[in-house]
């Protein structure tokens, strides 16, 4: 491994089971129970559940139809997106008192470098369990933690001891830690890469270390160069407090399934101008228009159109999203629209801007 990356101390912070948690903590009737946020058992998605509902196989993008067949005792509550970014900024006000070199990656998560900290404390470790201590006792809710060398081992800890836990992958184990991990559980190789890496006869970290640079370049392309170098433990991202958004969202789940076009752009219309709002009050412009179709039977279209100039105005975004959505006929009744805007000008402009996505 570099020198650089062994004298690095990363801590991945996870809070557990996010959502579901603050809804237990404000609704002590809730606790102990198996719960969804989001969905219900006629219609919508399910956006996280707690681990009482995960027991019974619930978990985040499952239609809230299969979710109460997995566990019939299933309670859905809608979610609460303001109190959660409250809860969030609070979380976040910790980790300054640590460092200022804190990356979130979502509300409930994030990275944190502790190498010169702020408590003049040389371990990481010990760092971790006093954060996670302090977010039990001043907020409320439970969190896990990741510490390594670098920011990709650390992700993958965290996992390793929930919920309420921590795992410290110190630099003389991150090669034997990472030969000895399933191939599915490296961050970043999703079920697809799984499968094409089983079929290559790779299903450990050890499996993975064995090919040659040569021969994943071959077979997985641009990511070939990536898988050889994470398993050697090779990860030099560093952790970037200013991390620039790459997209905004909105996003609606109809109660009633839509079936002509004309009562899609009304919805449309709201979702712009939803959208519209966002973008202006963080001054965020983009190129690419994306238009996200989710039908009855739960597949999922997207269309995308980049346009010549940067644009946040709900005219041209409703416009683009338009004519994305009459480039083809529905092939079935829709459940749920959105309109995404990327390609952003954050990258010229360096904009510290937040990720935005809006369920209902």
């Amino acid at each position: 491994m570099a020198d650089l990356i062994s004298y690095r101390k990363i801590i991945h912070i996870d809070m557990d089971a996010f959502y579901a948690s603050v809804e237990q903590m404000d609704n002590p009737e809730l606790k102990g129970k198996p719960l969804a946020v989001g969905g219900s058992e006629t219609r919508g998605v399910v956006s996280a559940a707690s681990y009482e509902a995960r027991k019974f196989g619930v978990r985040s993008a499952m239609s809230g139809v299969q979710a109460k067949r997995n566990c019939p005792d299933l309670i859905f509550v809608p979610p609460r997106f303001d109190r959660y970014k409250e809860i969030s900024k609070q979380i976040r006000k910790i980790f300054h008192d640590y460092t200022d070199l804190v990356e979130p990656l979502s509300l409930d998560e994030a990275y944190l470098d502790v190498t010169q900290n702020k408590k003049g404390n040389p371990s990481a470790s010990l760092i971790a369990r006093e954060i996670r201590k302090r977010i039990f006792e001043e907020v409320g809710i439970t969190a896990s933690a990741g510490i390594s060398v670098n920011k990709f081992v650390a992700k993958i800890a965290s996992d390793y001891n929930k919920p309420n836990g921590q795992k410290t992958v110190n630099p003389e184990e991150v090669l034997e830690f990472l030969e000895n991990l399933d191939i599915k559980k490296f961050y970043g190789i999703g079920k697809v890469t799984t499968d094409r890496m089983y079929h290559f006869g790779i299903f450990t970290g050890k499996d993975l270390k064995s090919k040659s640079r040569e021969f994943l370049e071959e077979h997985f392309s641009k990511s070939g160069l990536h898988f050889y170098n994470i398993v050697r433990g090779i990860h030099n991202s560093e952790v970037k407090p200013n991390r620039i958004t790459k997209s905004v969202a909105a996003e609606h789940t109809f109660n009633q399934n839509l079936t002509s076009e004309i009562f899609m752009m009304e919805r449309l219309e709201q979702i712009a101008s939803e959208l519209e709002n966002r973008i202006k009050k963080y001054k965020i412009l983009g190129k690419t228009v994306t238009l996200k179709i989710k039908y009855s039977d739960f597949t999922t279209q997207t269309r995308s159109k980049t346009l010549p100039y940067f644009i946040s105005d709900k005219g041209l975004i409703l416009e683009t999203a338009k004519e994305l959505l009459y480039q083809d006929r529905m092939k079935e009744s829709v459940r749920l629209l959105g309109i995404t805007l990327n390609n952003l000008n954050t990258e010229i402009k360096k904009t510290v801007v937040v990720q935005l996505r809006f369920e209902f």
